[in-house]
This record gives C-alpha cells, sequence and structure tokens, in this order.
C-alpha cells in the first residue's frame, strides 16, 4: 500500500513539474501580445515613460482610429483579404485532387511512388529565390494578386497530410460507391472530402496563417507600395523611424499618439483577423493533425 501510495504521488508530482512548464511557458508566449494590446490603448506620454506593461495607461482610441484613417493600410489589408480568400480555395482545390490519386494503392495508381517521392523531395529541397522570381517575372505576374497566390499554391506538407489521412479512411465505402457506378470524382466529392473534415480544417487553417503573415513574397515580387499586403506595409512601417501624417488632423493627434502606440494598433488589427478565426477551427486541429500523421 505504501508502494502504490508512493508511485501515485510520484506520478502527480512529475504532472504537476509539467503542467508548471507549461503554464509558464504560455504566460511567456502570451505576455508579448498582451503588452502591446495595452500599448495600442495607451497615450504617447505613458507609453514613451515606460509604464506601460500588461494594462493600458491613460486609456485612448487615438492610435486606431489614425490607423483607421490610413487610406494605404485599409487597401493592404483588402489584398491581404484577397489573397487569403484566394489562396485557402486554390489550395483547398489542388491539394485535394493531388491527395487523392497519392493516396490510391500501387495496383491502382502505378505512378504514385515515384509521385509521392517527388513531392517529399520539393518539401526539402527547392530551386531557389532567384529561378522562383525570374519565373514569376516572365510569367507577367509580378505586381498582381497571383504573385502572391501562384507560387504557394500546392503547400506540400498539407498534401502530405491530406493523403495520410485519405489512407485511413474505410476502403468499403469507396467500393460500395464504385459498385454504385460512382466514379473517382464523385467518390472524392462525396465521400473523401465530407468524412475529412478536421484534416481540411487544419490545412485551411495553415493555408490561412501561412499567406496572412507573409510579408517577403509582396516585398520581392511588388515593385509598387500600393500593391503591399498588409504584411509587408507593416513590415516596411515597423523598420521605418517615424509615422507618415497624411493631414493636419493627423499631425494634431501626435499629442495622444507616437510611433509606438501606432505601430502596436497596427500589429493588433492585423492579427485579428487569425485570432477571430482560430477558435472555431481549433476543435478540427488536434484532431486533424493526429489522424493525418499516422497510418495504422
Amino acid at each position: 500500500m505504501l508502494l502504490l501510495a508512493a508511485r501515485k504521488w510520484k506520478g502527480g508530482w512529475s504532472d504537476g513539474i509539467l503542467y508548471a512548464i507549461l503554464l509558464v511557458s504560455s504566460l511567456l508566449c502570451l505576455f508579448p501580445l498582451v503588452h502591446v494590446v495595452a500599448v495600442s490603448f495607451s497615450s504617447s506620454h505613458a507609453a514613451a515613460s515606460g509604464s506601460v506593461v500588461l494594462w493600458p495607461e491613460e486609456a485612448t482610441l487615438s492610435s486606431y482610429r489614425f490607423v483607421f484613417r490610413q487610406r494605404q493600410f485599409l487597401e493592404a489589408a483588402w489584398i491581404s483579404a484577397q489573397r487569403v480568400a484566394l489562396a485557402t480555395a486554390v489550395g483547398f482545390v489542388l491539394t485535394s485532387l493531388a491527395a487523392y490519386p497519392l493516396s490510391r494503392e500501387p495496383r491502382e495508381f502505378a505512378g504514385r511512388t515515384l509521385y509521392a517521392w517527388y513531392f517529399a523531395f520539393v518539401l526539402f529541397f527547392g530551386g531557389g529565390l532567384i529561378p522562383l522570381y525570374m519565373t514569376v517575372k516572365d510569367t507577367h505576374l509580378l505586381d498582381t494578386i497571383w504573385a502572391l497566390v501562384i507560387p504557394g499554391a500546392v503547400p506540400v506538407f498539407n498534401v502530405l497530410l491530406l493523403l495520410n489521412f485519405f489512407r485511413g479512411l474505410p476502403r468499403g465505402l469507396e467500393e460500395s460507391a464504385k459498385l454504385d457506378g460512382a466514379g473517382h470524382f464523385k467518390v472524392l466529392l462525396r465521400i473523401y472530402l465530407p468524412l475529412s473534415l478536421p484534416a481540411l480544417a487544419t490545412t485551411t487553417l495553415f493555408t490561412m496563417v501561412a499567406h496572412w503573415n507573409n510579408w517577403f513574397d509582396g516585398l520581392i515580387y511588388m515593385n509598387s507600395k500600393d500593391n503591399y499586403p498588409l504584411q509587408t506595409l507593416l513590415q516596411t512601417i515597423v523598420i521605418a523611424k517615424d509615422a507618415q501624417f497624411s493631414s493636419v488632423q493627423d499631425a494634431a493627434a501626435m499629442a495622444l499618439i507616437s510611433d509606438r502606440t501606432v505601430h502596436s494598433a497596427q500589429i493588433v488589427v492585423a492579427a485579428f483577423p487569425i485570432l477571430l478565426v482560430y477558435p472555431f477551427l481549433q476543435r478540427f486541429f488536434i484532431k486533424g493533425i493526429v489522424l493525418g500523421s499516422v497510418k495504422e
């Protein structure tokens, strides 16, 4: 009895340490976000004095009013929204069409192994930035929304995740559908996709987050700042020394705002869409990762 009690106590003690480590790690990850939000709602004087930590000082919405009056910021947000919508739709279609044949047995698709190794190869090795830029340029995609969508239209990791999920689905459903005269497209649309909602939600979230957060491709593919997506615009703003004031009214707002509060407000506004979408997809997230990662 004493030995059993000691083992239970030891297990509870180790679990307590793990929970404590996870709690501390979570708080460390959450602290910068809470701090940025607090700064964005604080006055310029409070932000400059360094008194803002986790709660706004001299709370004001002036920084957000300034941000939403900036035409370039709103246009960049609209470009990012278009990019995410197009990339998600195109990626969903192409990823599904690539994963379905790769999930077939070798007797059904003779070249499956070769294509699977091809996808695995490009997952680890790429052609480099210069050939990619030259390809985008020669196809006349520079300064268009498609330059932000097409180069990453088929995320290989998502394809591998989805094909492993497809392989785990009951084959009896597919065989029954084929006995009723269903072809491959009907099997994919009526059986595989409806049963793969967790994996599809996971790959959709990956695609949305990747395209919303990506700033580098906008910097190299867009020659005009008017075509910058939001994250690229934010990157150029954050590394700049001063905020740009386009009117006398904006200049007068300097009494309540500063570069630091404006930049914080812009970061919060840029992160808000993903923070809003994630809770709705989170219930599929873990299940999609686990079920799509192991083939029994």
